[in-house]
């Protein structure tokens, strides 16, 4: 609804001083008129019309129809009596700016029915006045006909693009904290598994340090690349997150298990051909954070990977032969709800089971990867 001090409309296609016209034009039909108690009645009149029209902005609820209900009242009283239509351009735009539907259409109706009678009616008490103004009345008519809607519409559009640009705001904040959730699994993911193997190779080089000290001096070296590894991908994070792509993975991945003592069996291919580096680099991730897992909760010491393309989507599976998932409550943590995240964003699914050990199951879609615009010319 309006403020109450806006009686004037705006943008309804009259400029302001036409409406300050319209505010002056019933005195003039009031003070032509004959007798001094006409004239008393119209002022009166008048007066009721605009404080009942302000009223009719700062109430809300039946009140608001009541007020409507006297300006129509009041507005039939000038047509028929003083041959003045034009207050149903005032109630045209005050209909116009209620956004009830239901209350909306009744007054509607009620406004356009009632004024169509009152002018009708008037055309047989007041003549001659009417038809000297005819050319005005039919434009009268035509406003009370569309500017309600013109309101109801604009005002519902307004409304729309408020709730639009809410929406947007709420949108950009969860932004936000969906990139501070990518960035933590990021993190996660990247550092969680350099860190381990960091921690394993230390492990084994201070046993070995004694006892073969050349084996030991090659796993420093080891821990050395790592750590250098981990910094680049830390810095590709920051940079942007490169894309990964599963074959280059799963030499770091065979480094892991092999450091951790679990042997590995991949079958399937690696190059996932016709797939987007986005799609690839979800399934890379996931598998990483599959396989490390594996070396922090099963106890496992055969590691299989399976890789199975279909017409319809790709199935990786990663098994172990460790304690199963029933001991492995720690493993329901960040690492598998990033993992569901992450497939969930390229329309792919998680499934974990017990089978001698844990068998993780990821069903990605296949995507084809569109040509380079390049290609297409």
């Amino acid at each position: 609804m309006q403020q109450w001090y806006q009686i004037f409309p705006k943008n309804t296609g009259l400029t302001l001083y036409a409406w300050i016209a319209f505010c002056l034009l019933p005195f003039y039909f009031i003070f032509r008129s004959s007798t001094p108690a006409e004239v008393i009645i119209g002022i009166l009149l008048i007066l009721l019309f605009f404080v009942t029209y302000r009223l009719a902005f700062i109430k809300e609820g039946w009140t608001v129809y009541v007020s409507v209900g006297i300006e129509i009242a009041i507005s039939i009283g000038m047509t028929l009596y003083f041959g003045y239509v034009y207050f149903s351009l005032f109630l045209a735009f005050f209909i116009g700016n209620i956004r009830n539907r239901a209350g909306f259409i009744t007054l509607y109706v009620v406004h356009l029915v009632s004024t169509i009678v009152a002018i009708t009616i008037g055309f047989f008490t007041q003549t001659q006045l009417l038809f000297s103004q005819f050319p005005f009345i039919i434009i009268c008519l035509i406003g009370v006909i569309l500017l309600p809607f013109n309101m109801y519409n604009r005002n519902k559009q307004e409304k729309l693009e408020d709730q639009l640009e809410d929406a947007q705001d709420i949108i950009a904040q969860l932004l936000v904290v969906e990139e501070r959730e990518r960035i933590a699994r990021d993190l996660h993911d990247t550092l969680g598994q350099k860190l381990s193997l960091i921690g394993l190779k230390s492990e084994l080089a201070g046993k070995l340090l004694h006892t073969k000290p050349e084996t030991a001096e090659l796993e420093l070296k080891d821990i050395h690349q790592t750590a250098r590894m981990a910094l680049k991908e830390v810095r590709e994070l920051v940079s942007g997150m490169k894309g990964t792509k599963l074959k280059d993975e799963m030499v770091r991945v065979r480094q892991f298990l092999s450091a951790a003592q679990i042997k590995l069996h991949v079958e399937g291919d690696l190059e996932l051909t016709d797939t987007p580096l986005l799609v690839e680099n979800v399934i890379s991730m996931c598998v990483k954070e599959a396989v490390t897992n594996v070396v922090k909760h099963s106890g496992a010491t055969q590691c299989n990977i399976s890789i199975i393309r279909s017409a319809k989507e790709w199935m990786i599976t990663i098994q172990d032969n460790g304690t199963g998932i029933q001991n492995r409550l720690p493993m329901a943590g960040n690492g598998i709800i990033g993992m569901r995240e992450r497939l969930e964003f390229v329309n792919g699914s998680l499934h974990l089971s017990s089978e001698n050990g844990t068998k993780l199951t990821l069903q990605v879609p296949r995507v084809i990867k569109q040509m380079e615009q390049g290609d297409s010319l």
